[in-house]
This record gives structure tokens, C-alpha cells and sequence, in this order.
């Protein structure tokens, strides 16, 4: 088999997409549901596609018309299955209704998405009654149950899904009384903040925490607090809310066991795989994209990543692995992870397009890259979240050990 793909959400169907376009034809999608798409459909809101298919679509119209593409180019996928490891020959064990299998695979695209930061994460003091959701489960409740977690609503956590669901209760009839995210600054899309939260006068509050649950059998509400500049409870400000819901929109985790599980070396910022520009991990032929590497702002981004993927497989299926020169990439003053991590230099260079998270909100910035002291690209920022995800695109015509990346503020 050339590509053997692990996921069939929106990475791995872009994957898929792409290889058979390049005339990859021996080729396996493994899907763990019992159909394409991941959680794409459940995101029955608009603004997807408009960067690939120059239309906006909602999350379920997105999945369909990838399934629909790869189902035109034969692309197949077993459904019901999980991979359960692969080997350092690249074979594929895997369990589905019909029993244990396993298939060799010359490449393999890492495409398993994230899952939600649970409650238990967090250690919030209080009983375990009912009434406590992660805002993806609240959303898979309204969207495909028709079933709504509750009537008075607090969100922990300003989180993309979080705001959505602000909005999407609002719009089903919940008092939703606020976002409150522990960090000075919204995690999510500004354009989230402006119509899920300030358009339905829902309130955020930042640099605020839950502190306490209170009920045993089901939330009777919670109790919140400000926070000070170490992120620790002040316990002076607590204030009690009545609710019978809490949504936590705490964040995104790369759903890496398997990835741990075979030697893929993982970055402890992003808790996804470390890769080079070619997106392929510390594995030769083991490639990583969309959420199970870094978590994206929009769909649209993890297609194009999927995209480069499958390119990088295709050229490894088509030359072999190949020996280059690595340059290591530098997170410097403000800049929270770069994918990639290290790029592979060929001699005469090429243009390299890195992407990355700020650790804070900055104004009126500059994004720096340096090779030593010497300055080789500048770009000049209104702004820059650590909710946006940014990017560079940089022309390197010499090999350098390493250049790093700033964000320079102004005063």
C-alpha cells in the first residue's frame, strides 16, 4: 500500500483527495465512525470553505463535499475501525467488525484530530452532579440529539466551540450569563467574540476562573473569581451565579496516543508532532496534519496542511527519503510554537511558509525572523492573539544551523 491514512475528518479525506490527484491510487483511508467527515458534522454553523471552495458552507456541507470528491476519485475508506499500532516497518495493525488486520504501508499520513480538555483536567473542587459538559458534547447534544444540556448557562473558557455555543443556546432559548476565561485575553476567533458573544449581549469576563461547583445531583450553580497576574483565584472577589449548566471550552488536545505509542517524538507546547516543512515526523515516511499536529483556527486551514501532506508523501513514495541539511526553528520573544519545527534544506533553498501562536496579545508589532543577528524578514502587525493563528512566508538562498522568530511591540 503507498499512503495509508489514519483518520477520515476533514484532514484525512483532504489527504486522500490530494494523493489520488497526484495519481496515488494504492491507498487507505481507516475511519474509527461509521461515516466521513469527524467533527465537522456537528459544526451546523457557517464559515467553512470560504478559502477552498470560495463559498461559505457549514460544517456538515463542508465533510459532504470532501466525501463526495474522494468518493468520485475511489478513494477508500474502511469505517469501524481503529488502528491499534503501527510497527517501525510502517505496517498497520488495525481491528474492525471483521476481525484483526494488517497492511503494509510505504507512507503513513498521522490525520487523527483532537479531542476536548475534560473536567477532570482541571481539578475544579465540587461534586459531581449532572449539568457538567464540554461545550463539543453540549454541541453534539443540540445539533444532532436535539437535546438541550440545560436552561442557565456559565461558560468556562473562551474556546471557538465555547463562544459558538453561546450563540446556539442563545438562539434555542437558554439564558447564557457568561464566557469567563482565566487568561487577560479571548482564545478564540475575534470574529467569534463579535457575533457569537457581543452581537447576543452575552458578557465575557477575562482574567476570571470557576472556582467551585455547587449540587450533588444536578449543578445549582457555580462560583467564580477574578484572577491575578499568576492565574491564581482571588478568593476575596468569589461570587456565587446561580445555573443548572456548566460548558467548559478549556481548550484542545491533539489526540496522540497512537502517535506516542509508535516513537513519534511530540512537542510539549502543542502536544502534537514535531515535523519538519516536509510536515513528515521524527519517523521517516510518517507524516502529521491537521488537528493531531496543532490545533487550527478554521477548517480551511487544515485542508491545505492535509494538501501539503499528501504531497510530502508522494514525493517520498515517488524518491525515497532524502538527505538535507536541517535548520532548526526558534521560538523566540513572544512566540508560543512554529510548525514547522525544523526545515529541511535543499541546496539553492526555497520559499518556506511557517506558521505560529503568539503567547500574548500584542500591538502595533513587528514579526521578526533572525539568522544570529542579522535580521531576514520583518512584517508589521496591527495586532496579533494568540487566537489567530499567523504566518510567513520566507525565502531562505543559504543554509543556517537555525533562524529564530520575534514579535517585536511597540511601547
Amino acid at each position: 500500500m503507498d499512503i495509508v491514512i489514519i483518520g477520515g475528518g476533514p484532514a484525512g479525506l483532504s489527504a486522500a483527495i490530494r494523493a489520488k490527484e497526484n495519481g496515488i491510487n494504492d491507498l487507505l483511508v481507516i475511519e474509527r465512525n461509521d461515516k466521513p467527515g469527524g467533527i465537522l458534522n456537528q459544526c451546523i454553523h457557517h464559515g467553512f470553505g470560504l478559502h477552498v471552495f470560495k463559498e461559505e458552507l457549514t460544517g456538515p456541507e463542508y465533510a459532504a463535499r470532501l466525501a463526495d470528491r474522494a468518493a468520485e476519485l475511489g478513494v477508500h475508506i474502511e469505517f469501524n475501525a481503529m488502528v491499534v499500532d503501527v510497527d517501525g516497518e510502517k505496517r498497520v495493525s488495525y481491528v474492525t467488525k471483521q476481525g484483526y488486520k494488517q497492511i503494509d504501508a510505504k507512507t503513513v499520513i498521522l490525520a487523527l484530530g483532537c479531542r476536548e480538555r475534560p473536567r477532570g483536567a482541571l481539578a475544579i473542587p465540587g461534586s459531581r452532579g449532572a449539568g457538567v459538559f464540554t461545550a463539543g458534547t453540549a454541541q453534539a447534544f443540540v445539533n444532532m440529539k436535539g437535546l438541550m444540556p440545560g436552561k442557565n448557562i456559565v461558560i468556562l473558557g473562551s474556546g471557538d466551540i465555547g463562544l459558538i455555543m453561546a450563540r446556539r443556546l442563545a438562539l434555542e432559548g437558554a439564558s447564557v450569563l457568561g464566557v469567563y476565561e482565566i487568561m487577560p485575553f479571548s482564545t478564540g476567533l475575534k470574529r467569534n467574540i463579535a457575533q457569537c458573544l457581543n452581537d447576543y449581549d452575552i458578557p465575557l469576563y477575562l482574567s476570571h476562573t470557576v472556582t467551585r461547583i455547587q449540587g450533588k445531583k444536578r449543578v445549582e450553580g457555580v462560583y467564580t473569581a477574578k484572577v491575578d497576574d499568576a492565574l491564581n483565584p482571588l478568593y476575596e472577589t468569589e461570587q456565587f451565579i446561580p445555573c443548572d449548566t456548566l460548558l467548559l471550552s478549556v481548550g484542545l488536545i491533539p489526540e496522540n496516543e497512537l502517535s506516542k505509542k509508535i516513537g513519534v517524538e511530540l512537542s510539549p507546547v502543542t502536544g502534537g508532532a514535531v515535523v519538519s516543512n516536509k510536515l513528515e515526523t521524527n519517523i521517516s515516511g510518517v507524516f502529521s496534519c491537521g488537528n493531531v499536529l496543532h490545533v487550527h483556527d478554521l477548517a480551511d486551514s487544515v485542508t491545505m496542511e492535509a494538501f501539503r501532506a499528501a504531497d510530502s508523501a508522494y514525493d517520498y513514495i515517488k524518491n525515497g527519503p532524502q538527505t538535507s541539511k536541517k535548520i532548526e526553528v526558534i521560538c523566540g520573544k513572544g512566540i508560543r510554537y512554529t510548525v514547522p519545527s525544523i526545515i529541511d534544506y535543499i541546496n539553492g533553498g526555497s520559499e518556506q511558509e511557517i506558521f505560529f501562536r503568539s503567547d500574548n496579545v500584542y500591538k502595533k508589532a513587528a514579526i521578526n525572523v533572525y539568522k544570529g543577528e542579522k535580521l531576514l524578514y520583518t512584517k508589521k502587525k496591527r495586532i496579533i492573539s494568540p487566537g489567530e493563528m499567523e504566518d510567513i512566508k520566507l525565502m531562505l538562498t543559504e543554509y543556517t544551523p537555525s533562524i529564530s522568530i520575534e514579535i517585536e511591540a511597540s511601547p
